[in-house]
């Protein structure tokens, strides 16, 4: 089992994760593109397991490596200091944000096979990438549990895989394979793996202010791994 986890991107997502290894007894470096000094409060709530790092710094000082930005800045991903390591894609495209990539548009690339074309010595795995950070915290249970949820993974590297799960395992979740990184389409946002089945049906008629009470309220509903099962197969 990995004992240092290297996350780079202190957004949402790589605050959730953050917190579950801390919690899981592993160590934490985190990082972002401001700079370590900025991390001083997280780090400080995460406490005495976590510290600040650049992302390069982040990403030699891993086990495992967290990639947690967005998408428009993935090429900033330090590719040198990843090489060798197996790095979780956490990463959505959102057009709105991200601006359009013209080989995802045309079907031709998955956003995970654009980021393992860069990191072209890493080995990189989809995960984290399909539950929204509220719930990927409140969510998460011992093995065994019966309210266990599941979340999908995918990559073309069966050992990269296999770690990748057993760290899910760790943190609170079990996995199910989504197949390689051209088969993760059916993870992007919009599928019916994509976060929605981990919130559970929002009332109608809320207003914007409202829907955003319920969600901060909302405990999440536990997704088994059959359920995800038929939600990667209902994607594809």
């Amino acid at each position: 089992m990995p004992q240092t986890l290297g996350i780079i991107g202190s957004g949402m997502i790589g605050t959730a994760v953050a917190g579950l290894a801390v919690a899981a007894g592993l160590d934490v470096v985190v990082s972002n593109s401001r700079g370590p000094e900025t991390l001083a409060g997280l780090v400080a709530e995460l406490g005495e397991r976590a510290r600040a790092a650049t992302p390069a710094q982040a990403a030699r000082a891993g086990d495992l490596v967290v990639a947690a930005v967005p998408l428009k800045a993935y090429e900033r991903l330090p590719a040198a200091e990843l090489a060798g390591k197996t790095v979780i894609d956490a990463m959505n495209h959102y057009p709105d944000r991200d601006g359009r990539f013209a080989e995802l548009e045309a079907g031709g690339l998955t956003s995970s096979a654009l980021v393992q074309r860069h990191l072209a010595g890493a080995r990189v795995v989809k995960a984290f990438a399909t539950i929204d950070f509220l719930h990927l915290g409140t969510l998460a249970r011992p093995a065994g549990a019966a309210d266990r949820s599941a979340l999908p993974v995918a990559g073309d590297d069966a050992d990269a895989k296999a770690e990748v799960v057993r760290l899910l395992d760790l943190l609170g979740y079990d996995a199910v394979d989504a197949g390689t990184l051209a088969d993760s389409g059916c993870l992007a946002p919009g599928s019916p793996a994509h976060v929605q089945p981990y919130m559970g049906e929002r009332p109608e008629g809320l207003s914007p202010e409202e829907a955003h009470r319920w969600f901060l309220a909302s405990p999440g509903v536990p997704v088994s791994a059959a359920r995800v099962k038929e939600l990667i197969d209902a994607g594809h």
